[in-house]
């Protein structure tokens, strides 16, 4: 029996992050998800035809600063989001993963799951900057592409 969107979407992420291979990395599960939420509603985004997600997206507002710690190398992504404060105004904001299934690639799904999900995030925070950690020469262009759609310098993290 062939896997699932969901069995092929968590199989994408550990090929393309290797999370369980880095530390440093945020792990995505139930209680990251639920402070996420409470960061903002808008972090999580799925895109889903009726079986299954073929496209996940994940942001995190944070401050000026801890963008800063994080593009010189400083704090981790780990650390980036346990030390991003709960209740204030972000003005910068992570661009943390995108997955697509490559079936669904290159049709402008994370373009648009992206610009909604700013879009609802200026409602409350007054976003000045967005940052990157591309894993992939395809991440590195989506990020280029949103930023500049949704009118926000990008500043990038090397390995």
């Amino acid at each position: 029996m062939p896997l699932s969107n969901f069995e092929r979407m968590i199989q994408l992420a550990d090929q393309v992050f290797a999370v369980k291979n880095d530390p440093s990395q945020l792990d995505v599960n139930q209680e990251v998800l639920e402070r996420l939420h409470k960061i903002h509603p808008a972090t999580v985004s799925e895109y889903n035809e009726g079986e299954g997600p073929i496209a996940w997206l994940l942001l995190i507002p944070t401050t000026l600063d801890l963008m800063n710690q994080f593009l010189q190398g400083q704090i981790s992504e780990k650390e980036l989001f346990n030390l991003t404060p709960l209740n204030i105004k972000y003005e910068a904001l992570y661009l943390c993963s995108a997955l697509v299934l490559e079936e669904y690639q290159h049709k402008g799904i994370i373009k648009q799951l992206s610009i909604n999900a700013i879009e609802a995030i200026r409602k409350k925070h007054p976003l000045k900057a967005a940052f990157v950690w591309a894993f992939s020469p395809e991440g590195d262009k989506a990020a280029e592409t949103i930023a500049r759609l949704v009118h926000l310098p990008l500043y990038k993290r090397l390995k």
